[in-house]
């Protein structure tokens, strides 16, 4: 069996604050620590569970924040930005399933750590197919298209609440307890990281014996709709191809299929940066 392990970070143990996740301050790099540990345990749970081969990839910022000297060595790691397939990259490769750990709530919902999607500075909602969706759904999605159900999120309580609605079958690890957008109850690593590990190991084996979550699929077409926190930046945006202004400052794109509206949404984000 072939995983993926998609890994953001504002879920992450202890994270409950910007400074936390962002490069240039100094708590990064104690978190950043907290972020490996996280997904050694996700690791060890797989192992644990006879999966054969693992395959990490780093979502969070430019995909450099994993340690890659204290990851454990039976799994390999996409790092870096602009992967092809930017949070699940690796997907493509032909994995058998996926864990979402260090996952985040959707912009808007509460109480929820640092919730937003993807872009806490130009996303305000996205929806597809008329269903709004944070990264959980959206990356499930992509996850899907390739035939790949995800199994396991870790994150807080709102997240968990969140894939559950997407993949009601899914395992969920809430290692803290959201109290507002940057406050939280938080379990010690201690705690934290043997239930992510035992959680890891539960979700391999009740998909091994027939009973985990089946692959989320959207219906073809995919529609995308955006909206941005500003005017200028649907302005930007609109240029591309086949996009259709709907007001001020959303717009929507109709997709062949869900790889198409994975990178038409990243291209959408990236062109609305004004």
């Amino acid at each position: 069996m072939k995983l993926l392990i998609a890994v953001d970070m504002e879920g992450i143990t202890g994270v409950t604050n910007w400074d936390h996740v962002t490069p240039s301050h100094p708590e990064y790099q104690r978190m950043r620590r907290l972020m490996t540990a996280d997904v050694n345990a996700a690791i060890a749970g797989a192992l644990d569970a006879g999966v054969d081969e693992i395959i990490v990839s780093d979502g969070h910022w430019d995909g450099q924040n994993i340690l890659i000297e204290e990851l454990d060595p039976r799994a390999r790691i996409n790092a870096g930005n602009l992967a092809p397939y930017s949070m699940v990259s690796g997907i493509e490769t032909g994995v058998n399933a996926a864990f979402f750990i260090g996952y985040h709530a959707r912009a808007g919902a509460s109480p929820a750590i640092l919730d937003h999607t993807w872009s806490s500075v130009r996303v305000a909602n996205l929806w597809l197919n008329g269903r709004i969706s944070g990264e959980t759904g959206l990356n499930a999605a992509v996850c899907g298209h390739f035939g790949a159900p995800v199994l396991l999120v870790s994150g807080d309580q709102t997240v968990a609440a969140e894939a559950l609605e997407w993949i009601p079958q899914i395992t969920t690890v809430q290692v803290k307890r959201a109290t507002s957008r940057h406050s939280a109850e938080c379990l010690a690593p201690a705690v934290s990281q043997p239930k992510i590990r035992e959680a890891a190991a539960q979700a391999v084996r009740k998909f091994t014996a027939g009973q985990g979550p089946a692959p989320l699929r959207l219906s073809s077409p995919v529609t995308v709709t955006l909206e941005f926190f500003t005017s200028a930046m649907t302005d930007a945006a609109s240029v591309l191809p086949g996009a259709k202004r709907l007001d001020g400052r959303k717009l929507e794109v109709q997709c062949a299929d869900m790889d198409e509206a994975y990178r038409s949404f990243r291209a959408l984000v990236r062109m609305a940066a004004v």
